[in-house]
């Protein structure tokens, strides 16, 4: 497929240049100035700009943008019109793991890491992808493990660490009396 440059100003097909196309990217920039959208006021104000025949350098100049993303926009417009330029959650990838397998997951992290075979009593992300990894057949980065829980609902649980044996009570009077004592006390001024 050979894809050709086109003239300047010819970017857009003569459909999408109808005064009733122009009349909603028109509304669309009022919207965008009123709601304080400056992504999609930016995005509408460069398609009118570039129909009133302006060169898209010129656009990116004046709007502090890239070419590219003139380009871009142009193209949205192309495509979708006025709606096309609308601030819009974008579709990534396919997730690789169905809602099934996450209720599946979700019910075996909540059961916990020994139940699942693993030795440790405290589920890691490390331990997580793995869990995926053998019962899926999904790898994913363990950076990208605590999104996912995150996704799923559940949160990073850090525990305290505190000895079994502890007196609770020491510890408070320790805190309360002890601590203060042996901190380190700020110098008068007049010593400085």
């Amino acid at each position: 497929m050979i894809v050709a440059r086109s003239k300047n100003g010819q970017a857009i097909r003569p459909e999408r240049r109808t005064p009733e196309e122009v009349a909603r990217l028109r509304a669309l920039l009022r919207e965008a100035e009123s709601a304080k959208d400056l992504g999609t006021w930016r995005r509408a104000k460069s398609v009118l700009g570039y129909l009133d025949g302006q060169k898209v350098i010129a656009l990116s100049q004046a709007l502090e943008v890239t070419r590219g993303s003139i380009n871009r926009w142009l193209q949205w417009y192309q495509a979708m019109g006025a709606e096309g330029l609308r601030d819009a959650e974008r579709p990534g990838p396919m997730p690789r793991l169905s809602e099934a397998q996450k209720a599946e997951l979700a019910t075996i992290i909540e059961a916990g890491p020994q139940a699942a075979g693993f030795t440790s009593g405290m589920w890691t992300g490390p331990m997580i992808g793995e869990l995926i990894r053998r019962r899926f057949g999904v790898r994913y980065h363990n950076h990208h493990i605590p999104r996912l829980l995150g996704w799923m609902g559940f949160s990073v649980q850090r525990p305290r660490k505190r000895l079994a044996r502890a007196d609770a009570e020491a510890q408070a009077v320790w805190l309360r009396r002890r601590l203060p004592a042996i901190k380190k006390k700020r110098a008068p001024a007049a010593a400085l």
